[in-house]
């Protein structure tokens, strides 16, 4: 008899996990839990997750409660007796009865190298902070958040411009392969598992919209990887001359040092827009998006309505 399962997640990160699962004799997914259609974009269309998508492709019985805890939905998810419950970004803490009701146990797959980075925006952080390696953890659920016993870890190096969304594709598929690899001995019964060194937990919350906004009397550094750590969402922004801009690209040059005041034009070509940051560093922007336009190259930026020259400072307060 194949091992039941019930799959909780809501993101594209998830949807590789779901359906190696799915495609694995081994494993019945008899239902997928995810967060309620939301309203996207400028015309706030109802959306469902990825998940959703994926689970309705294979007919498997979808569950969206708005929260999880009381809901006429964990009734049902418990009657169904699942003997594993796996998640992987769902977005909801788990009740204690419901993660007790896994015959064999409830575990997740986690964007991180836990105990660091504890919470919804791993992948974020770890490049917001300029790291260089991350990696997926598989644990057991327990009632505090993304803190049980870890089962297996796999590693990856995160390049000095890669994006969280590039991230996302990378752990996605790692998270999958070391799923799959460590499902047998967690349904045997026989895998390890060890604490988290609490004295090393660290924190991801998600993102607020203060952590949007660019701070350009950092270093450009600094600047360079929260402008990379939140692309493509929720993305990064500033105000260049009164307009708010979203900022999708940019790259670091090195050599290159200035006394002028952080937000000046240094220069500005087909390739990028330099501007001076903090301590003397300057960064080079490539691909912007002005509000109510489309994302563009600065080629296109500048070949437009642009009114500043090199010397100016272009970055206001909105």
């Amino acid at each position: 008899m194949p091992t039941k399962v019930i799959f909780m997640g809501t993101p594209t990160f998830s949807v590789p996990i779901l359906e190696a699962v799915i495609a694995d004799p081994a494993y019945e997914v008899v239902a997928v839990t995810t967060q309620p259609d939301r309203p996207v974009g400028r015309k706030k269309i109802l959306t469902a997750s990825p998940v959703k998508h994926a689970a309705m492709a294979h007919h498997i019985p979808v569950y969206q409660p708005t929260k999880l805890s009381g809901s006429i939905e964990l009734a049902a998810l418990v009657q169904l007796a699942p003997d594993l419950i796996i998640t992987a970004a769902y977005g909801q803490f788990l009740p204690v009865s419901f993660l007790q009701s896994a015959k064999i146990g409830a575990i997740n797959v986690h964007a991180s190298l836990l105990p660091q980075y504890r919470g919804g925006a791993p992948i974020h952080y770890a490049v917001m902070n300029g790291d260089t390696k991350t990696g997926v953890s598989i644990m057991y659920m327990v009632k505090e958040m993304d803190a049980g016993d870890v089962i297996a870890q796999a590693e990856v190096e995160i390049g000095p411009n890669q994006t969280t969304g590039e991230l996302f594709d990378t752990l996605s598929k790692l998270g999958r392969d070391l799923l799959l690899a460590t499902l047998p001995e967690i349904v045997a019964g026989t895998n390890d598992s060890i604490p988290q060194d609490s004295t090393q937990v660290t924190f991801a919350p998600n993102i607020s919209a203060e952590q949007e906004r660019l701070d350009f009397t950092s270093q450009a550094y600094v600047i360079h990887n929260h402008v990379r750590g939140l692309n493509p969402w929720p993305t990064a922004h500033t105000f260049i001359q009164g307009v708010r801009t979203k900022i999708q690209r940019t790259h670091l040059e090195p050599t290159e040092i200035t006394n002028a005041t952080p937000g000046t034009v240094i220069k500005k070509s087909k390739q990028a827009l330099w501007l001076a940051a903090g301590a003397g560093t300057v960064l080079a922007i490539d691909e912007l998006q002005p509000a109510g336009k489309p994302k563009m190259t600065v080629q296109d930026y500048l070949n437009g309505q642009v009114n500043f020259k090199e010397g100016d400072n272009i970055i206001t307060h909105g």
